[in-house]
C-alpha cells in the first residue's frame, strides 16, 4: 500500500490526539506502509536538461569527488580544486583558520576562497561547492551568534510558527557566515532518555516532532529562491531516537508499524516541506518481531533507496554522518561500496577523504559499484545545487555575507526561552520575585554560559568554554542582576558559609553539564539519578533548604532525571531545559518586570517518579510518571507536591554487571590522570587541547567514534591512569568472572617494559602491547583475577586503570570499563601471559 500525502501542513492519516489528561490516543488507524510524499519543490524539465548535460561531461574522479565531504581542517581550497571535491564542512570545535574566534568575515572569507577553488577546476562545466555544518540551536559554532534553547525545550514550547521564524533565522545566521547548507532539523523521537542527544529531540510525542518538523524546513529553506534560504537536512533516517537502552548508535527493535508511525513520523511533513537533503543514521533496525535485520542504516539499501527515494519519492540527496560508512560491516572510514550502493550519495569523510576517493574510483572501475549509482549520485548532489542557486551567486554575494548582525536574533532568542520553560512544582507562591526583594542565587549553572548552552555550543563537546566566548550572550545570573537591581542580588557558587536569613529569596541554578552524542549517555547499569553525577549540586540545595527562606531551583539539563531529593529541597522547581545564549529570557519569568510574562511551556518529555524509570512514554502500558507528558503550571496554580520517595538503588539499575570507569558515557567518576615523577595533571574535558608532562603527551583521538579516545604518547617513564575521589567498591565474586575491559589501538610497540595496575596489584603487560602492535582495534580482556592474584583488593579500588612505561610506547584507549562475564570471553587474557 502506497499513500500518497500532498499538503505541505501534512494532515497525516498517523495523526496522533493527546487529550488534557495526557492519554495516549490514536485519532486514525496507523500507516501499514511508507507513504509517498509531494514535495513542493517539483521536477523541474530545464533544470533537469542542464543536470544531465553537467553529469555527462564528467570524468568519474569527477563524479567521485563530487560525493566526497572533508572537514575543513584536513582539505583546503586547493584540494578542492585538484580533488573536484563537492562538499566540505565543519565539524562541532572546527573553525576558519582553527580561530575559535572568528566572526562572520572571516567565516565568509573561506567559503569564499573554496567556492572560487571549485570554479577553478578543469572540468567542462565547473560545479560549485556546497558547505555544511551543524546549525543545530542557532550557527552555534560562530562566535558571538546568537544560540536558542536546544530542541527539547523548543518541544515544551508547543509553538510551530515559533519553530518557522528560529528556521528563518538560523538560515540568514549561516548565510551570513557563507554557509548554505545546515544539517538539521533533527527528527528523533526519543523512547529512552538515557539517549545523549535527547535534547536534540522535541519530544516523545511523535506529533510534536510531526507538526514542527514542516515548520522548522519552511522557515529554514523555504522554496531556495531567497537569500535567506538554506539548504535544510532532515535527519537521522531512521529510528536514531529508538535504539536499546538509549544507546548512541545502537539497535532499534521496533517493528516496521512502530518505525513507520513513531520514528518516521517527522519526515513526512520535512519530505512535504520540500527538504532537500537526509542525513543517514548511525543506528542499525533490527526488527525482532518479523526476523527482519535491516542491519546498520549507512548500509541498508532496503531503507536508504527502497523506502526513502522509491516509495516516498524523495528526489534529493542522502548525505552520510561523519565516519558513518566506516561503522558498515566489513567497510572502513575510507572504503564501502555497500553504503554508496545503499544509497548514500554524498559521503561525509573528515579524514580520510583521499583514500576513500581512490578506493572509490577502483571500486567502481571493478564494477563493486555500478557507474548506474555513481551516476544517480551526482545528478542528486547537481540537481540541488542547482535549486539552491549555487550556481548563480558566490558566497560574498548574498544579502547578508559577512555580517555579525545577522547572526544575532536575541529578541527571538528569548522570546523562545520563555516560552519553553516548565514550571513543574509551585508549592509556594513566590514568583514572579517583587523588585526590590533581597534575592541570594547560588549553583553553578547561574552564572556559566557552558553550562546554560550545553553541547553543540562553539565545541563539540560544548565544553572548554568560557563566559568570553559567547560576547552577545547574557547569564541567567545577569539576567536576574538586571531585573531585580544588581545591589538587590547576591551570588555565591555554593552557598558554603552564606547567612540565608539575611535575603528574602533564594534562586538554585543547577543541572547537568555540556556534552554530546555518545558522551551523554547513561549506561545501561546507570541510574536516571541526576545526584549522583553531580553531588555538588543537591550539596548546594542542602545548603541553603530548611532556613526560613522560600528556594527556587531553577534545573537546567538536556532531559527529564530523577531529582526527587533536588524537588523535596526546593518550594519552586523550573525545568528550564538548556535555554541558550538569553538567559535574560530565564529571569523574565522569575522576576517582575514593567512587562507580565506568565508560564507557558508544558513538558515535551514524562518526568521519571524513580531512578531506573528510564523508558517512560506516554501512551505506555502502566504509565506513571512523576509528572506527565504536558504537565506545566502556571505561577497562579499552587501544586502539592510535598515530600517525595528519593530512595534509589545504590547498585545501579541492575540491568547490566559493567561499572564505567571511563568511556564517552562516563568521564567524571573516574578522571584520566598523567603522571611523571612527583608531578601530576588531571586531563581535562576540552577535547582539542594537548596534556604533556615530561616523558608523556595526551591528544584526543578515535578508536571507535568521533573524539572517543585518549592517545597516550611516552617517550619515558610516566604514568596514565583513572583515579576516582571516592574507591570503586566491586563485589568479591566479580573477581571470579569480571575483567577489565578496554578498546586499543597500540600504533608503537613498548621499547621498554609496561606494567597495568589496579589497585596493590600490578601486573607485566610488555608482551601483551607489543602483540597488539599495529592491529588497528582490540578489544582487551584482563581477568580481575590477575590483579587480585598479585594484591589488588576489590573492595577499595581507587584506580582501576593504570598504565606505566618506562620508554617509548604509544597506545590509544577508549571504553574503559570493568565488565562481568568478561573474563571467559573468546579472546580474554591469560594471567600467565601477564608475567
Amino acid at each position: 500500500m502506497t499513500t500518497t500525502l500532498r499538503n505541505p501542513v501534512l494532515a497525516l492519516a498517523v495523526a496522533l490526539a493527546f487529550p488534557a489528561a495526557g492519554a495516549f490516543a490514536q485519532a486514525a488507524a496507523p500507516l501499514a506502509d511508507w507513504p509517498r510524499i509531494a514535495s513542493p519543490i517539483a521536477k523541474d524539465a530545464a533544470l533537469e536538461k542542464r543536470v544531465a548535460e553537467i553529469v555527462s561531461k564528467m570524468t568519474l574522479a569527477q563524479k567521485v569527488g563530487q560525493m566526497t565531504q572533508p572537514e575543513i581542517k584536513t582539505a583546503t581550497p586547493e584540494d578542492v580544486k585538484r580533488y573536484y571535491l563537492g562538499s566540505v564542512l565543519n565539524g562541532g570545535g572546527s573553525w576558519p583558520n582553527g580561530n575559535k574566534h572568528a566572526k562572520a568575515a572571516e567565516w565568509l572569507a573561506l567559503a569564499q576562497r573554496y567556492h572560487e577553488a571549485s570554479l577553478s577546476t578543469d572540468m567542462a562545466i565547473k560545479v560549485p561547492v556546497i558547505w555544511g555544518t551543524d546549525a543545530v540551536h542557532g550557527h552555534n559554532n560562530v562566535f558571538g551568534a546568537t544560540l536558542f534553547p536546544h530542541n527539547i525545550g523548543l518541544g515544551a514550547a508547543r509553538n510551530p510558527k515559533l519553530l518557522e521564524e528560529i528556521g528563518a533565522a538560523t538560515a540568514k545566521a549561516t548565510r551570513a557566515s557563507g554557509i548554505a547548507w545546515v544539517f538539521g532539523p533533527t527528527l528523533a523521537v526519543v523512547r529512552d532518555d538515557r539517549w545523549g542527544r535527547t535534547y536534540e529531540s522535541y519530544s516523545e510525542n511523535p506529533d510534536v516532532v510531526k507538526s514542527y518538523a514542516g515548520a522548522y524546513v519552511r522557515g529554514m529553506q523555504g522554496m531556495l529562491k531567497d537569500d535567506a534560504n538554506t539548504v535544510a537536512t532532515a535527519k537521522h533516517f531512521i529510528g536514531d531516537g529508538g535504539t536499546e537502552n538509549g544507546k548512541d548508535r545502537g539497535v532499534n527493535k521496533s517493528t516496521k508499524s512502530q518505525m513507520i508511525n513513531i520514528h518516521g513520523v517527522g519526515y513526512y511533513p520535512a519530505l512535504a516541506a520540500g527538504v532537500q537533503t537526509v542525513m543517514s543514521s548511525f543506528n542499525s533496525w533490527n526488527d525482532v518481531s518479523t526476523g527482519t535485520d535491516y542491519g546498520k542504516m549507512h548500509g541498508s539499501r532496503a531503507m536508504l533507496t527502497d523506502v526513502l527515494k522509491t516509495k516516498m519519492g524523495f528526489d534529493g540527496f542522502v548525505v552520510t554522518d561523519w565516519n558513518g560508512i566506516g561503522e558498515v560491516p566489513g567497510c572502513r572510514n575510507d572504503s564501502c561500496a555497500q553504503a554508496i550502493n545503499a544509497g548514500n550519495d554524498m559521503i561525509m569523510v573528515p579524514d580520510d577523504w583521499k583514500a576513500f576517493i581512490a578506493n572509490t574510483i577502483k571500486q567502481v572501475e571493478s564494477g563493486e559499484i555500478p557507474m548506474s549509482r555513481i551516476d544517480d549520485a551526482v545528478t542528486r548532489i547537481i540537481r540541488v545545487k542547482l535549486r539552491a542557486g549555487l550556481f548563480d551567486k558566490s558566497p560574498a554575494q548574498n544579502a547578508y555575507a559577512g555580517k555579525d548582525e545577522a547572526m544575532q536574533p536575541r529578541e527571538l532568542a528569548r522570546r523562545a526561552v520563555r516560552e519553553s520553560l516548565v514550571l513543574i512544582k509551585n508549592d509556594k507562591p513566590v514568583l514572579p520575585i517583587a523588585r526590590g526583594k533581597k534575592i541570594l542565587v547560588v549553583g553553578k549553572t547561574a552564572d556559566d554560559l557552558s553550562n546554560q548552552t550545553g553541547g553543540w555550543s562553539i565545541t563539540w563537546q560544548g565544553t572548554a568554554n568560557v563566559n568570553a566566548d559567547f560576547p552577545n550572550g547574557d547569564t541567567i545570573l545577569a539576567g536576574i542582576r538586571e531585573a531585580a537591581g544588581s545591589n538587590n542580588v547576591s551570588f555565591s557558587l555554593d552557598a558554603k558559609g552564606v547567612d540565608v536569613s539575611k535575603f528574602d529569596v533564594v534562586v538554585a541554578v543547577i543541572g547537568e553539564r555540556p556534552y554530546a552524542e555518545g558522551d551523554g549517555d547513561i549506561g545501561p547499569n546507570g541510574t536516571l539519578r541526576h545526584s549522583g553525577r553531580h553531588p555538588e549540586d543537591l550539596a548546594v540545595l542542602q545548603a541553603v533548604a530548611g532556613k526560613g527562606k522560600p528556594v527556587v531551583t531553577v534545573f537546567v539539563s538536556g532531559r527529564p532525571l530523577y531529582v526527587n531529593d533536588l524537588l523535596n529541597l526546593s518550594d519552586v522547581f523550573v525545568a528550564a531545559w538548556l535555554p541558550g545564549t538569553e538567559g535574560k529570557g530565564v529571569s523574565d519569568l522569575l522576576v517582575a518586570g514593567p512587562k507580565r510574562y506568565e508560564f507557558t511551556g508544558k513538558l515535551p518529555f514524562s518526568w521519571p517518579k524513580s531512578a531506573c524509570q528510564t523508558e517512560l512514554n506516554v501512551g505506555d502500558k502502566n504509565y506513571a510518571p512523576l509528572f506527565a507528558y504536558g504537565h506545566g503550571l502556571k505561577t497562579t496554580t499552587l501544586s502539592k507536591v510535598g515530600k517525595l520517595d528519593a530512595t534509589y538503588p545504590a547498585g545501579g539499575c541492575g540491568i547490566s554487571n559493567t561499572f564505567p570507569v571511563f568511556s564517552q558515557a562516563d568521564r567524571a567518576s573516574f578522571p584520566l590522570t598523567i603522571r611523571s615523577g612527583e608531578q601530576q595533571l588531571v586531563l581535562g574535558a576540552d577535547l582539542n587541547s594537548t596534556f604533556s608532562l615530561p616523558g608523556v603527551t595526551v591528544q584526543t583521538s578515535q578508536v571507535n567514534t568521533q573524539q572517543d579516545a585518549k592517545l597516550v604518547t611516552w617517550s619515558g617513564p610516566a604514568t596514565i591512569e583513572a583515579r576516582g575521589a571516592r574507591a570503586m567498591v566491586l563485589p568479591a565474586a566479580a573477581g571470579k568472572d569480571a575483567a577489565l575491559r578496554f578498546d586499543t589501538i597500540v600504533s608503537n610497540a613498548p621499547a621498554g617494559k609496561v606494567t597495568m595496575a589496579m589497585g596493590g596489584g600490578t601486573l607485566d603487560a610488555t608482551g601483551l602491547f607489543k602483540n597488539l602492535a599495529g592491529k588497528g582495534k582490540q578489544v582487551v580482556r584482563i581477568p580481575l583475577s590477575c590483579f587480585q592474584a598479585k594484591g589488588t583488593d576489590l573492595a577499595k579500588v581507587e584506580a582501576p586503570f593504570s598504565v606505566t612505561s618506562n620508554a617509548a610506547f604509544a597506545a590509544a584507549f577508549a571504553n574503559i570499563e570493568i565488565a562481568g562475564g568478561a573474563a571467559s570471553e573468546a579472546g580474554a587474557v591469560k594471567c600467565e601471559e601477564l608475567k
